[in-house]
């Protein structure tokens, strides 16, 4: 006996601080200006995506002592741009990423209520850590704080937060105008919380939202990472979008889920995924090839190999050989804040496996980084990428995905003009919204409006 078509869920990824978007492009647009937001989100919502996602940076990344501006950089507060398209979008959820590690949870809590409020239950919080000590000389001396105490705190601060949300239980208001009677609870939202990284007491001014909890993502991949999401999350935001590594990770994830008393269904896992369409499959790979060369210029080809190299390679010709010296290794890195650093444990022994595959394939600087970086997760014409899609889902690579354009804001209108009728064709994706609220669109349980309620996402 087959098992039943999987419904696929996509969502949208407005990029941001990243070096992927193709800002040079003439079709390309602001990052910054706001109709460049309600562009991307009426696109989304009109091709009933379940929801519309930001990422978030909270310092400009430097190299060589140098604001990178190679990439798009800066980008409005995240709640602000999220309350503004909950007031121009009815049914697409709005989810941000707000930072574990430098906020307080009183606050964060208090923003993502209001945001369910204002958008009738459509809010979701993608909660990281920030695992350097550059992103925290924004906000605290000393910097970071270590990796076991970040998901410490990340894990008190999440539950912490879920007491403020529980903390008004949805029967509280009254507002009985012949009587004057407001509230039927003297001390609605009263909390107190001891623990290790938080002790606050006092009374939490938004009542209960219409979500009862905004739905929480999780992004990380380590094993902290994946034991939180397992624990706590609703949906993990995933990095691994290919057939055999994707069906790794999901298998993994999934499996954790028992021992938190938790279903398999109850923790939704999305991948990042770009993608090139043509109509044939040889021209969008033709396009697609174009595009990974419109996204490493040479000036960020020789930035980019500074991540491994450690050391001022600007007199480098881009075009030409890879650096016959070897890399620096050290504690202190002149790409400080960028993630891929991490990503180069053995630099010495990188180097030399680059240097191997270019002197293989004859490529320049320039070469290597294209071919070596990351490749569009969906290259194809239209139907050709549904199903892919499809088979990807079906095969349990993942839930669905979050789409994340080379170009802003309209990027993602071809693939909500020509991918979407097809997946919908094949009965695999809904064709409107059933529910209002994001856990509606996403088949999650909703936290009741009483204690010991709950009610299943239709």
């Amino acid at each position: 006996m087959s098992k039943p078509l999987k419904q696929i869920h996509l969502a949208a990824h407005f990029p941001g601080v990243n070096n992927t978007t193709v800002w040079s492009d003439p079709r390309a647009g602001s990052h910054i200006e706001f109709s460049s937001f309600v562009h991307f989100a009426r696109t989304a919502e009109r091709a009933k995506f379940d929801f519309l996602f930001l990422a978030e940076g909270l310092r400009l990344r430097e190299q060589g002592g140098q604001i990178y501006d190679l990439d798009v950089v800066g980008r409005p507060d995240t709640f602000t741009v999220l309350a503004a398209l909950a007031a121009v979008t009815d049914r697409l959820g709005l989810t941000g990423t707000i930072n574990s590690t430098f906020n307080e949870p009183y606050e964060v809590a208090r923003q993502f209520a209001s945001l369910d409020h204002l958008s009738g239950g459509r809010s979701a919080w993608n909660v990281v850590t920030s695992w350097d000590a550059f992103t925290g000389e924004n906000f605290r001396r000393g910097g970071f704080l270590p990796q076991e105490e970040r998901y410490s705190r990340a894990e008190e601060f999440l539950a912490t937060a879920n007491e403020l949300f529980d903390s008004w239980h949805g029967d509280e208001i009254v507002a009985d105008q012949e009587t004057g009677v407001f509230l039927r609870d003297a001390e609605p939202g009263s909390f107190t919380h001891t623990g290790k990284h938080f002790d606050i007491r006092g009374q939490f001014d938004v009542p209960r939202s219409p979500q009862g909890r905004p739905v929480i993502f999780q992004a990380g991949d380590s094993e902290e990472g994946r034991e939180f999401a397992a624990s706590s999350a609703d949906a993990i935001f995933s990095r691994y979008a290919t057939l055999k590594e994707g069906q790794a990770f999901y298998t993994d994830v999934k499996n954790r889920l028992a021992k938190y008393g938790r279903r398999p269904e109850q923790l939704l896992i999305l991948p990042a995924a770009t993608f090139v369409l043509g109509d044939t499959d040889q021209e969008a790979a033709e396009l697609a090839r174009e595009v990974r060369r419109q996204q490493v210029s040479g000036a960020t080809a020789l930035k980019h190999l500074e991540f491994v190299w450690n050391r001022d390679l600007s007199a480098y010709d881009p075009e030409g050989p890879l650096p016959d010296v070897d890399p620096v290794v050290s504690e202190e890195h002149i790409a400080r804040g960028r993630a891929q650093v991490r990503m180069y444990r053995d630099p010495i022994a990188v180097a030399r496996q680059w240097r191997q595959l270019a002197e293989a394939n004859k490529w320049s600087i320039r070469d290597l980084v294209v071919n070596t970086g990351n490749r569009q997760t969906f290259v194809g014409s239209p139907a050709t990428v549904a199903q892919t899609i499809d088979d990807f889902v079906q095969a349990d690579v993942s839930d669905g995905f979050i789409l994340v354009p080379h170009l802003t804001p309209g990027g993602l209108d071809p693939f909500a003009d020509k991918v979407v009728p097809l997946l919908q064709e094949r009965g695999v994706f809904r064709t409107d919204y059933e529910g209002t609220t994001l856990r509606d669109h996403l088949g999650l349980a909703h936290p009741g409006s009483l204690p010991g309620e709950q009610r299943v996402a239709s």
